[in-house]
């Protein structure tokens, strides 16, 4: 019986000691938008992802908004664009009726603080249940929570 043993060429060798370095050190590049895009998880069931949108740097009258100011808008924030839904949503008539409530690029209102929130990027999103939408906007601009 014959033991083969296999020859690894000084390229491949090169390679592999590349790619182990590399799961090393990682390098810090920043994604492209279309990298940023498919970070965005995908709802399941009856959840909702929603985009939050950007809160204003200036009051009305035109002053500065201070940083803890736009935290709490955004945070409490009752508008969402619907990105995505999970292949449940509004699927029980007797609940939701025969037609679901919203759908995909769709603005809605909803509760503020509602729902599970989180950062990708910089930019607030959501997942929300299909019940939390209270209602669908057409324009955004100029609401805010009471």
């Amino acid at each position: 019986m014959s033991k083969s043993s296999a020859k690894i060429s000084d390229e491949d060798l090169a390679a592999a000691n590349a790619a182990v370095e590399d799961m090393r050190m990682p390098k810090l590049v920043e994604p492209t938008e279309e990298e940023k895009a498919r970070q965005l998880p995908i709802p399941k069931g009856w959840r909702i992802l929603i985009a939050i949108p950007e809160v204003e740097e200036r009051t009305a009258g035109g002053i500065i908004k201070a940083d803890t100011t736009k935290q709490i808008e955004q945070t409490s924030t009752v508008i969402g664009l619907v990105l995505a839904m999970g292949d449940q949503c509004y699927n029980d008539e007797d609940r939701f009726g025969p037609e679901p409530w919203c759908k995909e690029g769709d603005f809605v209102l909803i509760g503020a603080y509602k729902g599970v929130r989180f950062n990708i990027h910089g930019k607030e999103f959501r997942i929300i249940n299909d019940d939390t939408v209270q209602a669908v906007v057409d324009d955004p601009r100029g609401y805010s929570r009471a």
